[in-house]
């Protein structure tokens, strides 16, 4: 009340009348007969309806409470059917607008129906009759109720001790029913209930309950405060009295920065989400925190022991889009072809529709380098809507650099898969981990032996950081691995993934891939608009094939980026607005030079002696030569180009298979012919280490090739393993070597007849570009070999 403004009053009213119809004051609480409410009164309608009841003579109203405290002005049917009539005692006008009246509630009334409802609620009352009868179990019930009530108020600060003496007074049941149930905090729609109830004694037992309930919290509330306050004099005193410190430096501004610092490290603990583990080892380590003098070296490593716990995304988890249309698009967008891994990323996507919880699998791309296998990373990432983050384990010899330091070591650090986590944000996203062929051993440890917890599905729940020391699940990460070759992978780790090959590309999906990727990329690059460049079929032919020579695209990329690079300097040295450059075949040859591959299949076979073999290496399917030469000597057999032991004993098996069946072979050779002689087994490029069975048959057909002296047919490349009978073995990497023939402009590719399933992996464009002829026996490869030679051109 603002000063000088004295308040209209009115003075205290008589008994009330019992009238049929009485306005209809809608309260936030339960109003009990027998009992003065102090109200105060903001709303318009029920202003308005005091100020109509003070023209009364009797000054009566009826009080209900409202179903919902909510509402401003609640309907009819939001009121309950049972309240109070009352009379206003006295009423005083606040300067805000404000009504403050005391009014003492009467006798219980059922409400309705309402007769009117403007300008404010009018309604139909009637006395609610209440049943009670005088038993010795309704006097028990009372006594009990004063005795509970007086032990409740002692407890309660918010009740007076005089209503101790008032409850004690009260030897009406019904009078002291309204009494408690309104001396109570009660929850509304429980207190309503009390005023419904009509049987007196009823509602004492009810109450009984109730008060029984309040003293049993009150008790152990009582109990805790007394723990507690014990538990300062014994233990926590010294903690009280820096408390007290605290605050007083605070009020005086000399804060404590080292406890300014736990502090913080409180409340961010606080926001996360931790396992309870995690909490319980944060809360130890916040305490020894608190403890040390910022000076102590051990005040440094702690803090940074607890910086990375909460730097860890505990909880923290992105919801993966289940769109598989979408997801399809996405993964069609940023690559084409990888048929294989785009159907296994689209049945997780599927398994994570039916199943909430389902675990991320662990997928191993291999491929040679330049396919995209680590973009191909990121594009399952977008498609699934999770971060993304990478680890390269290539050459990585320490196993400390997986599973972290332990924190005794000076700087030590969490291992690169927990700083992956704590980069990506988020305890589910998509981890690369690329290059993990290559990873090392050495007298530091295996790494390859800790990624074992890493990957394995049944341990990865709790996967321990040497530096953490807690468990982070890592169960809802995706795992996808790259590598070039499975063979340096131990099989332990190779058994817990799931292995997706990623064969190189045929030409004309080299040439898509530069159309929709490549060249679009590498013109933006050069600062060139996109129609800048026209590259026409013949031209972007002449870059495959001439300018590269491989199983991904990345060396295509480059000398795509070489010709656009060398059409923004013409432009930039013209000096005006850049016009369509149309680059075929002669424009491309003059951008780049030289041709750097040349079509040396026809020059390396053109005499007896050389077979074209197909080998797969770590940067996918190769073309190798296998020379053979005959000389006279004592039958000796000498092997070079840095062979393993197992192309060796391929040559050896070779020789003696084609000693055995020379006149079989049509070979016309002395029966002393190979004691008098000596053969020579060659393949070329001596500083590349070569090994393998599947050279079998390219070495036995370039030894009848030099026996006979016919020569090997240049559009042929072959490939298999050749047994001492003859028989020609299935191998591996059926897809890399036939595309390794058409990239090098073979005709014809022998495989073994075992590996005829294989076929349906080949891509549909060489269909009509090479013909697979398969053999179960090495004579068949033979005459496939030199007949090819002789037929006419």
């Amino acid at each position: 009340m603002s000063e000088g403004a004295e308040p209209d009053e009115v003075e205290e009213a008589g008994e009330i009348v019992r009238a049929d119809r009485l306005p209809v004051l809608p309260l936030k609480t339960v109003a009990f007969p027998g009992g003065v409410a102090p109200l105060v009164i903001g709303q318009e309608r029920s202003v308005r309806l005091v100020d109509e009841v003070m023209n009364r003579p009797d000054r009566a109203l009826a009080m209900v409470a409202q179903r919902d405290p909510e509402q401003d002005e609640p309907p009819p049917d939001g009121l309950y059917e049972i309240g109070v009539a009352g009379v206003v005692q006295r009423m005083l006008k606040a300067p805000d607008g404000t009504v403050r009246v005391l009014v003492e509630a009467q006798r219980r009334v059922r409400i309705g129906p309402f007769a009117e409802t403007e300008p404010f609620l009018v309604a139909e009352v009637a006395d609610e009759a209440e049943v009670i009868v005088d038993t010795p179990e309704l006097e028990a019930l009372t006594r009990n109720l004063q005795s509970l009530f007086a032990r409740v108020i002692e407890l309660v600060p918010y009740l007076p001790e005089e209503l101790q003496m008032a409850v004690a007074n009260v030897e009406d049941a019904r009078s002291l029913s309204y009494l408690v149930a309104g001396s109570l905090r009660l929850e509304t729609a429980e207190q309503q209930r009390l005023l419904e109830e009509n049987d007196v004694e009823a509602r004492l037992r009810e109450l009984t309950v109730i008060a029984n309930r309040e003293l049993e919290v009150l008790e152990l509330g009582a109990k805790i405060q007394e723990d507690v306050r014990s538990d300062l004099e014994q233990g926590q005193r010294e903690m009280f009295l820096r408390q007290q410190l605290r605050a007083i430096q605070e009020e005086l501004g000399e804060t404590d920065e080292a406890q300014a610092e736990v502090n913080e490290l409180r409340e961010r603990l606080a926001e996360l989400d931790p396992p309870e583990v995690v909490r319980v080892a944060a809360e130890r380590e916040l305490g020894r925190l608190e403890r040390l003098p910022p000076a102590s070296a051990e005040h440094g490593v702690i803090r940074t022991y607890i910086d990375w716990i909460l730097a860890i995304p505990w909880g923290e988890t992105t919801d993966d889009n289940l769109d598989l249309e979408r997801a399809e698009t996405i993964l069609d967008e940023d690559h084409y072809g990888l048929a294989k891994a785009k159907d296994r990323i689209l049945e997780f996507l599927a398994v994570g529709r039916l199943k909430d919880d389902a675990a991320g699998p662990v997928v191993c791309f291999v491929g040679p380098p330049g396919v995209g296998k680590t973009s191909l990373g990121r594009s399952i990432a977008r498609a699934l809507g999770r971060k993304f983050a990478r680890i390269s384990v290539g050459g990585v010899r320490d196993e400390s650099e997986i599973r972290g330091h332990r924190r005794t070591y000076v700087g030590s650090m969490p291992g690169t898969v927990v700083r992956a986590i704590r980069d990506a944000e988020s305890i589910n996203p998509v981890l690369m981990i690329d290059e993990i062929d290559k990873m090392g051993a050495d007298f530091r440890g295996d790494p390859a032996s800790a990624m074992l917890e890493v990957l394995d599905p049944a341990q990865h729940d709790e996967y321990r950081d040497h530096y953490l020391d807690l468990p982070l699940d890592l169960s809802r990460v995706l795992f996808i691995c790259t590598a070039n070759v499975l063979e340096t992978i131990p099989p332990a780790l190779l058994d817990r993934m799931e292995v997706i090959r990623l064969s190189g590309y045929t030409d004309d999906e080299k040439a898509h891939i530069a159309r929709r990727f490549l060249l679009p990329r590498q013109i933006s690059d050069a600062g060139l608009p996109p129609e800048s460049i026209e590259l026409t079929d013949d031209g972007l032919e002449t870059v495959i094939g001439e300018y590269t020579r491989e199983a991904g695209v990345r060396g295509l990329e480059r000398q795509l980026g070489a010709v656009a690079r060398k059409v923004a300097r013409e432009v930039a040295e013209g000096n005006g607005t850049p016009a369509t450059r149309v680059l075929d075949r002669e424009a491309v040859r003059d951008l780049l030079g030289h041709e750097r591959f040349h079509d040396e299949v026809k020059r390396r076979t053109s005499e007896p002696g050389v077979a074209t073999g197909l080998a797969v290496t770590g940067a996918g399917g190769e073309i190798l030569f296998v020379e053979a030469q005959v000389m006279p000597g004592s039958g000796r057999l000498t092997v070079t180009g840095q062979l393993g032991d197992v192309m060796r004993e391929s040559a050896q098996a070779a020789l003696s298979y084609v000693r055995a069946r020379s006149g079989a072979l049509g070979l016309d050779l002395d029966e002393d012919y190979f004691t008098t002689h000596d053969v020579h087994v060659h393949v070329p490029a001596g500083a590349v280490p070569k090994d393998g069975p599947s050279a079998g048959v390219t070495i036995t057909t370039a030894l009848v090739s030099a026996l006979s002296g016919r020569p090997v047919s240049a559009d042929v490349g072959m490939t298999g393993e050749v047994t001492l009978t003859g028989q020609v073995l299935p191998i591996g990497g059926v897809k890399e070597k036939v595309l390794a023939a058409s990239r090098a402009g073979l005709g014809t590719v022998v495989l073994p007849k075992l590996n005829e399933d294989q076929l349906a992996d080949l891509p549909d464009d060489l269909e009509g570009r090479i013909d697979i002829e398969l053999a179960d026996r090495v004579e068949r490869v033979i005459e496939i070999a030199l007949a090819a030679a002789e037929a006419p051109a």
